[in-house]
Formats: C-alpha cells, structure tokens, sequence
C-alpha cells in the first residue's frame, strides 16, 4: 500500500522527499490510506491537465487560456482541503493541519510556477499571432496583385497566383477562383476559360459543374451561365463553351431533350434571337413565327413543343439578357503600379472650396477619385502641354498647380458631374495641396517627369502670335 501510494505521487518519491511528508503512512487506517490515494491521484491528474492547457497550440485565446490554468492551479489545493477536511476528525487534525501546511506551501510554489510558464505562454502566442497577421495581410495583397495580374493577362496572373501558394496547380481549385469572380474581369475570365489546351477545357468543365441548372427553364440557365462570364468574340472558343453549357445543362435535366446537340443548337438559337430583337442595327426583327420555323428538326430530327420556342421567344423580347459588369474594371490595369498616388486636397473651378480626393499618376495622367474603393474617377487631367510649380495659398499651406503652357489657353481634362454625367473641364490652373512640404516637392518631381509636350499646340502658338503681330502691323 505504502509504495502504490508513493508512485501515485507527483513526480514519484522525489515530490515527497523534496516538499517533506507532514506524517508517517502507519498512522493511517486502510480506509484513510484508500483516501489519500485518491486524494493524490486526483492532484495528479490536475497537474497533468494544467500541464496540457499550457502548450495548447496558439490558436487558443489568451483570455481563455489564462482562466483555464488558472482555475486549474487553485483546484489543486480546493481538491486536498476538501478531501482532508472529509477524511479528518478532532483525533486527526493535528496531523492533518501539518499536511495542509505542507501542500498550501507546495501549491504556492507551483502556482507560482504557473505563472512564470503561462507568461512565457502568452508572449509566445502573441509573437506567434502578429506572425500570422503579418502573413494574411502579405497574402492579401498578393491576392489582390494575383487579380490585377490576371485582368491585364490571365495565364501570367495565374502563375503569379501559383508562385505563391494562393492557387493550386488543379483545375478546380482554379475554376472555383474564376467562379467566385472576386475583383475579376469577365471579359478575362471569358478568355481564359475559352483557350485551346488540355488543362484549359477541364478548367472550363470544372468551371460549368459550379453552376446548378436543376429545374430551370433553358433561358434562366443561360442568363445565369452567361452573368458569370463575358463570352470571347472567337467562334472556336464559344463553340467550347456552350458545348459544355448544353451536356451540363443535359445532365441536370435529362427529360427536357433528347440529346445534348438539341439543347447546344436552342442555346445558339436563343442567343442569336437576343441579338437580333435588341440590336439597334438590327432592322429586321424576327417574329415568333421565323423562330419558331428557324428551329425545325432540331430535336433529333423533330420538333420541338411549339409552346415551349414560343414561350422562349417572349422571355428573350421581354427580357434581354444583361452583359456582366466588370468587377475588373476596364482602367483596373491603368491604376496597377501607378507612378505616384495619394491624397490631395484639390480646390474647385468654380466655387474656391478644399475637397479631399486621392491621386493616382500613371500613363502621362492624373486622376483623381473620391474615395480609393472607388471603380470610376472622378476627373482625369492628361499630362500634355501643361507645366506644374510650386504655389501659395491663404487657405492651404504646401500648395502645388497644374497650369496651361505651350500656346494652350485650357487645359483638356473631363470630369463626373453632380448627375453622373462625363464633362469637359475647362480650368486654367488646378491646385493641391499636400501635408508636407516633401510631399509635395515628389508630386512636383513625379508630375515633372510625366508631363509631355504636343508639337500640335506650339505650331498653334506660333500661328496666334503671327496672326496677332499681322493684326498689329495692319492696325500701324
């Protein structure tokens, strides 16, 4: 009994020795001495679950982490008083109070020790935490590039995707970030997915799979299929594509043709009817008759229900399909790895008021947004025929300007108006203004080397000053 109870101690006989045993086992019935064992055995395993709860991995909350070894620490010593407090009398307290003063002592330390540990604990964990921050802001900023990348040339924005670690190299890894569309251009993706190779067309598979066409009629399943992409202009890699539409489309709807080429032929069909109702220059607009003879035989070499083409000819007049936006953008390129950008305080035309706006300098132009989540700019000054120097204001220290030279009277430059409407502006001077001086003497610098010249406005400049000295000379 004596040795099963000193291995059932902490750390085996050396806990005992080290902390000092308040007495001696013979003065303990069997029952008590069962008692004991438990009580130590159950000290045991608390110590072993604190130990557990201090290398949890990080992904545990420091809060959550401090309150667990904490009250686990202080059960310990709850546990012993407890049970000692059941297993003493008045014959036994003097014993037992020897005991206690031992194990509060042990408990101290030890809970000290626990906080020695758990502050390791924590700076660990927060070091480790700002890592990870440090590592998803990284990789959403190559997300964000990866995008950029991909709209300007999708197959070198999917290896700089693959490079670092954002994609894998599988097809529907990629056909999930082409389907999710996030910041991508659907033109782009159009083209990617219409490309001639191997590992395009699984892509393109993989891609037509994230689509549920269950229980749709053929016109709803084409306006989604076609919302999640811009069809290219090449015949070939339409073909690919609406091949694909038609056997998924098949797949999910077995009882609606007989055969696959039906549904790729109607799809055609329809598309080709939306055209011709909503083009323009389209005079001739075709009637639910020619439609319904235009599709003859179709069906395996039958025809198909006339209620049903019919029904598909007024969904297409009522409703013409709707050309995905770019969530791309068009000038998304333009404003990839600009020259310069930030944020100005630029003064109104016609009222002298400061409004904040954020600068973007590329391609030999300025443009200037509301805000920098903002697709649209607000204004867009080319860099031609104009200069840039240092100005002073009343209002605003730092102050720089654009202003006409060459022979220019204006400067060419367009805006947004109130309404949303594209209109030319018709400034002599646009002035900013920076936070700093340094500031603003890179704008001057950056702007400088961006400027151009037309040689059309100097021989303009050359002709006024001839036309006023002729005009001077016939007046004398």
């Amino acid at each position: 009994m004596i040795s099963e109870f000193e291995n059932l101690s902490l750390g085996g006989n050396n806990a005992a020795s080290n902390h000092g045993d308040p007495f001696t086992h013979t003065e303990l019935t069997p029952e008590q001495q069962k008692t004991l064992i438990d009580i130590r055995r159950r000290k045991t395993e608390l110590l072993l679950e604190i130990q557990v709860v201090v290398t949890v991995p990080k992904t545990v909350a420091h809060a959550a982490l401090f309150s667990r070894v904490r009250s686990l620490a202080g059960s310990v010593w709850r546990a012993m008083c407890l049970h000692f407090r059941l297993l003493c009398g008045a014959l036994w307290w003097p014993v037992l109070m020897r005991c206690a003063r031992a194990a509060r002592s042990y408990d101290d330390d030890y809970d000290q020790q626990l906080k020695d540990e758990l502050g390791e604990v924590v700076a660990e964990l927060e070091a480790l935490d700002g890592q990870e921050e440090c590592k998803q802001n990284s990789k959403a900023k190559q997300m964000s590039i990866g995008r950029k990348k991909f709209n300007m040339d999708p197959k070198k924005g999917i290896e700089y995707l693959y490079e670092n670690g954002l994609l894998q190299r599988t097809a529907e890894d990629v056909a999930q970030f082409l389907h999710k569309g996030e910041g991508l251009s659907k033109t782009a993706i159009g083209d990617y997915l219409g490309e001639r190779s191997d590992f395009n067309e699984a892509v393109l598979r993989a891609f037509v799979e994230l689509h549920d066409f269950t229980d749709l009629i053929l016109v709803q399943a084409l306006r989604q299929f076609l919302w999640s992409f811009r069809l290219p202009g090449e015949a070939q890699k339409i073909d690919r594509m609406m091949e694909s539409f038609a056997q998924r489309y098949c797949q999910l709807n077995p009882d609606i043709f007989t055969n696959a080429d039906t549904c790729y032929v109607l799809s055609f069909a329809i598309i080709m009817l939306n055209t011709s109702l909503h083009n323009p220059s389209v005079k001739d607009k075709p009637s639910p008759e020619q439609f319904v003879a235009m599709n003859r035989g179709i069906n395996n070499g039958g025809d198909l229900p006339q209620e049903l083409l019919l029904s598909l000819y007024e969904s297409i007049k009522t409703e013409p399909f709707k050309i995905p936006e770019d969530d791309g953008n068009d000038l998304m390129h333009t404003f990839f790895n600009p020259d310069k950008e930030g944020w100005l305080w630029k003064q109104g035309g016609r009222y002298k008021s400061w409004k904040r706006r954020w600068f973007i300098l590329n391609d030999n132009c300025l443009y200037y947004f509301e805000y920098t989540t903002d697709k649209e700019p607000r204004g867009i000054i080319p860099l031609e025929n104009i200069s840039v120097r240092a100005a002073s204001d009343r209002q605003r220290p730092h102050c720089l300007e654009l202003y006409a030279s060459g022979g220019a009277d204006l400067i060419k430059a367009c805006k947004t108006d109130s309404e949303g409407k594209v209109v030319e502006g018709k400034h002599t001077v646009y002035r900013m203004s920076a936070a700093t001086a340094e500031e603003r003497d890179e704008w001057i610098e950056c702007l400088r080397r961006s400027i151009s010249h037309n040689p059309f406005y100097d021989m303009l400049a050359q002709r006024k000053k001839k036309a006023q000295h002729n005009l001077h000379s016939g007046s004398h």
